[in-house]
């Protein structure tokens, strides 16, 4: 291979790793760092793609749980190295001259972004809203009391609604005279059963 094709080959490369690089650092709370020298995406510090270019290629590594069986099938797929390999992560390798696919390549880092980043951070990809902040699930339990105001008392309300129906013997008897006025009380069975009794 010609100087000027190794150098073609490595642009083409080039090219790809800087177009995966803008997929990565599009995704919210992604940070870029370098460990071994190579470059790492991380998501609230956990990683989730190793891009390596260097003489002998372009190197890239993502975590895979739904697609790792059918990226391993492809002549370019590995496990990853250290025991990864087990967790699914795939590492895919491109010599100088090889054509990588890049749009594969992102949807890889799609799906290794999902697997590893907090739920907070994907109810924000996938909703647009911003990650709940403590103060807002403190205010939570707040506005569910205001809600739940419609419904049925709460074993707490039920406690305090009995107490409230209570009243004293002064006040039952009070309420018994104002409701028959001048009416005689009829017998109760234990007085009727009495006066029975007595007649026989």
């Amino acid at each position: 291979m010609s100087k000027s094709s190794a150098s073609l080959s490595d642009a083409a490369l080039r090219a790809v790793e800087v177009r995966l690089r803008e997929v990565m650092l599009a995704f919210p709370h992604v940070t870029e760092e370098f460990p071994w020298g190579h470059r790492t995406a991380k998501v609230r510090g956990k990683m989730f793609a190793v891009l390596v270019l260097d003489e002998q290629g372009l190197t890239v590594t993502t975590k895979l749980p739904q697609s790792h069986e059918a990226a391993l099938m492809l002549p370019f797929a590995e496990p990853t190295g250290y025991g990864l390999g087990k967790s699914g992560w795939v590492t895919a390798r491109f010599a100088p001259g090889e054509v990588a696919p890049v749009e594969l390549l992102s949807l890889w880092v799609h799906e290794s972004f999902r697997a590893v980043a907090p739920k907070a951070v994907l109810d924000a990809v996938d909703g647009g809203k911003p990650p709940r902040s403590s103060q807002v699930k403190k205010s939570t339990p707040a506005r569910k009391k205001a809600v739940s105001v419609g419904k049925k008392p709460t074993s707490a309300a039920k406690k305090v609604a009995p107490a409230a129906k209570k009243s004293t013997p002064a006040a039952r008897k009070t309420v018994a005279k104002k409701a028959a006025p001048g009416v005689k009380k009829p017998r109760t069975a234990r007085r009727a059963t009495a006066s029975r009794s007595k007649q026989s």
